[in-house]
C-alpha cells in the first residue's frame, strides 16, 4: 500500500458538492492499493501514519507525530498513486490492485483506523472527489508497505 501524507492545517473532500469529510490540523492522506496488499499491510500503513513524525515540537523540529498532536486524519483513496510512470508518457496501473480489491482492502484500512484512532474523516471509494487543503509547510512524503 501507498500513502501520499501531507501535514496541513486543514483539509476537506467533498462529492457531488456536498463535503463529506473535513479536518483541521493533522494529515490528510492519499492511499493507494497494490496488488500485493492485505490487511496486515493497511495495518502497518496506518501505524506509520500516526507515528510518523511530521509535526513540529517546541524547537521548531519535525519531532511529533498525530497522536501527540491530537490532530485529524483525512484519508483518501487514490489509485493512481499505484501507477507505474517508469517509462512513455502515459501511466500503466498494472501494479494497482482491481477496483474490488481496492474497495475492500481501503474500507478495512478505514475501519481499522476508525477503531484506533480518534477524528478519522474520509473520501469515498470511486467516487469523483474534489479534494481542498492548506499543506502546512509544505510538508509532503510517500510511505509504502
Amino acid at each position: 500500500m501507498i500513502a501520499l501524507i501531507q501535514r496541513v492545517t486543514q483539509a476537506n473532500v467533498s462529492v457531488d458538492g456536498i463535503q463529506i469529510g473535513t479536518i483541521e490540523r493533522g494529515i490528510m492522506a492519499l492511499i493507494a492499493v497494490e496488488k500485493q496488499d492485505n490487511e496486515k499491510s493497511a495495518q502497518r500503513l496506518f501505524e506509520r501514519i500516526v507515528s510518523y513524525r511530521i509535526f513540529p515540537d517546541a524547537e521548531d523540529r519535525m519531532n511529533l507525530n498525530l497522536q501527540a498532536i491530537q490532530g485529524g486524519l483525512l484519508l483518501v483513496p487514490q489509485f493512481t498513486l499505484a501507477a507505474d510512470t517508469n517509462s512513455g508518457n502515459r501511466p500503466s496501473f498494472t501494479p494497482a490492485a482491481s477496483p474490488e480489491k481496492g474497495a475492500e482492502l481501503f474500507n478495512y484500512f478505514v475501519n481499522y483506523a476508525k477503531n484506533n484512532s480518534p477524528n478519522i474523516q474520509t473520501g469515498q471509494f470511486g467516487a469523483d472527489m474534489q479534494v481542498a487543503l492548506i499543506n502546512d509547510g509544505p510538508v509532503t512524503f510517500t510511505l509504502k508497505v
